[in-house]
């Protein structure tokens, strides 16, 4: 939501004072698991070796 929207919605100003921003803080913690799963998943190290039989 942008300042212009959060200055027409005082609710939900009151809210992110109260609580906290919370849809920013699960934005952040899904994009740093996305990072840490394409990590775990990133099998291009083994691709490039190629088989070894």
């Amino acid at each position: 939501m942008s300042s212009a929207n959060r200055a027409e919605a005082p609710i939900y100003a009151g809210l992110v004072e109260e609580r906290g921003d919370v849809p920013a803080e699960v934005r952040q913690i899904a994009e740093e698991t996305l990072r840490e799963v394409e990590q775990a998943m990133d099998f291009s190290a083994v691709r490039a070796a190629g088989p070894r039989w």
